[in-house]
């Protein structure tokens, strides 16, 4: 086959680029040879540290051990994410991994939970799940379970530079080349416009027949030389600037992210073992950088270990992250805010995508096509995910907040809201990594309320209704008593062998 693909070049390190070169030699590594070209040079962005479920896939194909992998990235366990102030100010809520109690065909729990509130037998909901329980708790345990209303899912914090690191050399034992060096252009067939080499700063080259571009936000391939475009979607999403800072440690170490609203964005604060990842996304139309270090710096809650980093950001997504022969992982290929902790989901999707679709006799329209359809749809569901949060806020103390909650919203969120506010119905969007718990735990904690239930909630007498609610809390709480605390579940999981 005269197009096929016999040599793969990844440009640029990182996390993108080594999660990139592990699963393409992982999968494919006997078709194709892999080279990387990365400048110690060049610093690595790690504010994305917090991840969501699907991570234990990649690992688990990778062949990863998972206390190695605790060990080797000072992770932690992450059961969910808990915004505060987002509605009003002193409330808080959580968005977990879990679901609440034991949904039925065509009736999700928290129908029957609806019905039981409107008759006024108040509870809360998240009662029901293990996951905020466990949060809640500081517990956490690998729960071996056939029934599925014990399952515990869960992800990681982990550090992103020291996971870069771990899967480098990984990557390097099966065979992946890397080249060190700062690359200063790129070679391309006038007739195809093809990539077909990059040339690194002295005069070298590395040429390829494929090119991912892990070079950042700066898409040195993508948007640089093939002058792909960028669809901008600031105006659903003000911030574009992230201030981020390490800290010492906890003596207890959460299972949770945090998320705290400020008056012109977000703090995040991510545990790890060895230290914790603090950060403030904001709004410089709204606020100065010394603005925004007068927020975060007294509220880390434990002593900083470094001086406090700006990363401005652009939210959008390059309009075709497939062009020619180069394909955008990473922040080359959009930005999303860390508010859900995506970042390094988008970059595991984009690979598996690839691999998916990978050419065999050569590029062709029909899968590029496909590949760009995908990647678009999958970033618009994140996005509008991403939007929910601040569209859904009952702040009133700055325009940041008013602004947000009177922007006009993709109509898909509006269409969710009401369908959900009117009768307690939610839909799965294909290509959605955010289940139908997911809008229901953040629209439910940021105030929206059913006005109606399924009728197969009535099916119960209120006796039985009550019976079901209380059985189901009892049940989902029967695993906490046996469980270690997270601290001394990372110590005995995580420890060498």
């Amino acid at each position: 086959m005269e197009d096929k693909i016999r040599k793969v070049v990844i440009v640029g390190g990182g996390t993108a680029g080594w999660m990139s070169a592990a699963m393409l030699k992982r999968m494919l590594g006997t078709e194709i040879d892999i080279e990387l070209v990365e400048s110690d040079a060049i610093g690595i962005i790690g504010v994305g540290e917090a991840t969501i479920p699907p991570i234990q896939l990649f690992n688990s194909v990778l062949g990863l051990d998972e206390a190695e992998f605790l060990r080797e990235t000072k992770s932690s366990i992450k059961l969910a994410i808990k915004f505060e102030n987002w509605g009003v100010e002193g409330e808080s809520y959580y968005h977990t991994f879990g679901s609440p109690g034991r949904s039925q065909a065509f009736c999700h729990f928290h129908h029957f939970w609806t019905r039981a509130q409107q008759a006024g037998h108040k509870s809360n909901l998240w009662d029901y799940d293990l996951n905020y329980l466990c949060a809640e708790a500081g517990k956490f345990a690998k729960l071996q379970v056939n029934d599925p209303v014990w399952e515990l899912q869960y992800a990681y914090h982990f550090d992103a530079s020291l996971y870069g690191q771990y899967l480098r050399r990984y990557s390097e034992k099966l065979g992946v080349k890397r080249t060190e060096g700062l690359i200063e252009d790129a070679n391309v067939d006038a007739e195809s416009g093809y990539v077909t080499s990059v040339v690194l700063k002295g005069g070298a080259e590395v040429s390829g027949d494929f090119f991912i571009d892990c070079s950042g936000a700066r898409g040195l391939l993508i948007n640089q030389k093939l002058q792909t475009g960028y669809e901008d979607w600031s105006q659903w999403l003000h911030c574009d600037r992230a201030m981020a800072v390490p800290s010492e440690r906890f003596d207890k170490t959460v299972p949770y992210t945090r998320s705290i609203a400020h008056s012109a964005g977000w703090q995040w604060q991510i545990p790890l073992q060895h230290r914790n990842g603090n950060g403030l996304v904001y709004s410089s139309h709204h606020y100065s950088d010394d603005d925004a270090a007068k927020i975060l710096m007294p509220n880390l809650e434990s002593e900083a270990i470094a001086e406090p980093k700006v990363f401005p950001f652009r939210v959008g997504r390059t309009k075709k992250q497939w062009n020619r022969n180069v394909v955008a992982v990473g922040l080359s290929s959009g930005f999303l805010e860390p508010l859900e902790s995506t970042s390094i989901y988008l970059i595991q999707s984009a690979i598996v995508r690839l691999i998916t679709l990978f050419p065999n006799a050569g590029v062709t329209d029909e899968l590029t096509d496909e590949y760009n359809r995908q990647s678009q749809y999958e970033y618009e569901l994140i996005r509008d995910f991403i939007i929910l949060h601040y569209y859904l806020n009952e702040r009133d103390d700055s325009d940041f907040w008013r602004d947000a909650r009177n922007m006009n919203v993709p109509e898909r969120i509006t269409e969710k809201i009401d369908l959900f506010r009117a009768s307690g119905t939610l839909t799965k969007d294909n290509l959605d990594i955010f289940l139908e718990s997911s809008w229901l735990q953040v629209m439910l904690g940021q105030g929206v309320m059913p006005q109606d239930y399924h009728p197969l909630a009535d099916t119960l007498s209120e006796e039985q209704l009550l019976d079901k609610l209380a059985k189901t809390r009892e049940t989902k709480m029967q695993p906490m008593s046996q469980m270690p605390s997270h601290d001394e579940f990372l110590q005995m999981f995580g420890k060498a062998s």
